[in-house]
C-alpha cells in the first residue's frame, strides 16, 4: 500500500520532529511538533499536595476565604487572565477612534444636591396644596406644557437634541466629527400668514414654498452680547458634495435682534433640486467674544449666483474660532415642490436641474420559437414597442 501511494517520509531528530507527506494526487499536508517549553514563573497551586489534601488548612468561615481570595486577584500573576484579552480586544477595536473634540460653550451643571432639595421643596409644596389635590383626584389637573418645556430646555433639552443631530450626521459634514451641547435654544418660525406659522424644530418636514422668506428667530441673550446666525445647505451643491449653498448670513447681531446684525449674505430661498430627495437646512448661531470684521464673508445683495453662494461651514469656523463658539442648532428637513422651479428660472436664471435614475434594461432570456409550457403571453416580454405588458411570466 505504501508503494502504491507513493509516500515519502523524512523525520529530523532535534527539538522538534517534522513529519511531511506526498501523494501522487498532489495533495500535501505537513504536521509540526513541537518540544513543550516550561512555564515562565510558578503553575497556580503549585505548592499544594494533590496526595495529601487533608494536611491543608481550613478556611472555617467564608469571610475568611473570600478575604484571601480579595488579596489573591489583587497580586500580579505572569499568565494572563481572560479579563486581559477582554481588555486587550476592547482596546483594539477602539484604536484610531479619537475623542470628539467639544467646541461648544463651556457649561457649569449646578450642584446635584441643590437640584435635589428643590426638587424636594416642590414635592412637598404639591402635597400640601389642596386645590392641586382634589384635581387630580377628579382627574381635572391640567398640566402646565410650557413651564415643562422651559424644564427641558434647561435640563435634558440640549443633550437630546445633540443626540439628534449627530444622528442626522450634521456635526460630521459641517465640523468633521467635532461637536457641541446647543446650550442657547434657537426659536425659528416662518410666517405663513397673519395667523399661522410654521416651526424649525429638530429635522421637521418644511416645505420650499413655505420657506420663501426670511423667519423670524429668536433666542435668549444677554445685553450687550454678540452673536453670528448662519443658515445653510449642505446636501444641495450642484457640482462639489463636499460643499455647501449659503442661503444665509447674519453677523455682529447686538442681543436677540437678528436684524440689526450686519447682514453678509441676504436671505435665500431653499431649491432642492427635482429627485435628490430630503435636504438638511441647518441654522446654526454662533456666540461672539467681541466684534469680528467679516469683509471677507460679504455677498453683494441680492447674489443671485451659485459660484459665490459655494460655502463650507468647517472653513468659516476655523477662520473665525477664536472669536466665536457655536452655541444653537435648528434644523429642518425639505424636499422639491413647484416653487424650486420659479426659483431657478426667475432668481438664479437658469434651467431647472432634474435628477432621473438611470435604470438598467430589463433582462429578458433569449426568445425560443417553441416555447414549451410557457404563459400565453410570453411574446409580450419580446415587443418592440413600448406598449405596457402585463402578467407574471
Amino acid at each position: 500500500m505504501a508503494a502504491s501511494i507513493g509516500r515519502r517520509m523524512r523525520l529530523l531528530f532535534n527539538t522538534s520532529w517534522v513529519v511531511s507527506l506526498r501523494f501522487r494526487r498532489s495533495v500535501g499536508t505537513s504536521a509540526v511538533l513541537f518540544k513543550r517549553a516550561d512555564p515562565l514563573g510558578p503553575m497556580p497551586n503549585e505548592n499544594i499536595d494533590a496526595q495529601n489534601l487533608e494536611s491543608l488548612e481550613n478556611y472555617r468561615s467564608y469571610v475568611r476565604y473570600l478575604k484571601v481570595a480579595e488579596q489573591e486577584a489583587t497580586k500580579s500573576h505572569w499568565w494572563k487572565t481572560y479579563k486581559h484579552y477582554i481588555a486587550q480586544d476592547s482596546s483594539e477595536s477602539f484604536a484610531g477612534t479619537d475623542d470628539k473634540v467639544d467646541i461648544g460653550l463651556l457649561y457649569q451643571r449646578p450642584s446635584r444636591k441643590k437640584e435635589v432639595k428643590e426638587r424636594n421643596r416642590q414635592v412637598k409644596e404639591n402635597h400640601s396644596n389642596p386645590e392641586l389635590e382634589r384635581a387630580a383626584r377628579h382627574r381635572t389637573l391640567l398640566i402646565p406644557l410650557d413651564e415643562v418645556k422651559t424644564d427641558w430646555e434647561k435640563i435634558n433639552g440640549p443633550y437630546q437634541i445633540q443626540r439628534v443631530a449627530e444622528h442626522y450626521g450634521i456635526y460630521q459634514h459641517l465640523f468633521h466629527e467635532a461637536t457641541f451641547v446647543p446650550w442657547v435654544m434657537l426659536r425659528v418660525e416662518y410666517s405663513l400668514d397673519e395667523e399661522n406659522v410654521m416651526p424649525v424644530h429638530r429635522g421637521n418636514v418644511v416645505t420650499p414654498s413655505e420657506a420663501v422668506s426670511a423667519p423670524r428667530v429668536t433666542f435668549e441673550a444677554e445685553e450687550g452680547s454678540l452673536w453670528t446666525l448662519l443658515f445653510t445647505n449642505p446636501d444641495g451643491h450642484l457640482r462639489d458634495n463636499e460643499s455647501e449653498y449659503i442661503h444665509w448670513l447674519v453677523g455682529n447681531i447686538p442681543g436677540n435682534m437678528v436684524e440689526s446684525g450686519d447682514h453678509l449674505c441676504r436671505y435665500f430661498p431653499p431649491f432642492p433640486a427635482k429627485g435628490t430627495g430630503y435636504h438638511r437646512f441647518i441654522f446654526i448661531l454662533f456666540k461672539q467674544d467681541t466684534k469680528i470684521d467679516f469683509k471677507d464673508e460679504y455677498r453683494p445683495y441680492p447674489c443671485h449666483s451659485l459660484k459665490m453662494r459655494t460655502f463650507h461651514t468647517y472653513d468659516f469656523y476655523k477662520k473665525y474660532q477664536d472669536f466665536m463658539t457655536p452655541a444653537g442648532l435648528a434644523f429642518f428637513q425639505s424636499r422639491w415642490d413647484e416653487s424650486v422651479t420659479q426659483v431657478f428660472h426667475h432668481l438664479l436664471n437658469m434651467k431647472e436641474p432634474v435628477f432621473e435614475y438611470d435604470r438598467p434594461p430589463v433582462y429578458h432570456p433569449p426568445q425560443k420559437k417553441y416555447p414549451h409550457r410557457q404563459p400565453l403571453r410570453y411574446l409580450d416580454r419580446y415587443r418592440d414597442s413600448d406598449e405596457p405588458t402585463y402578467g407574471i411570466y
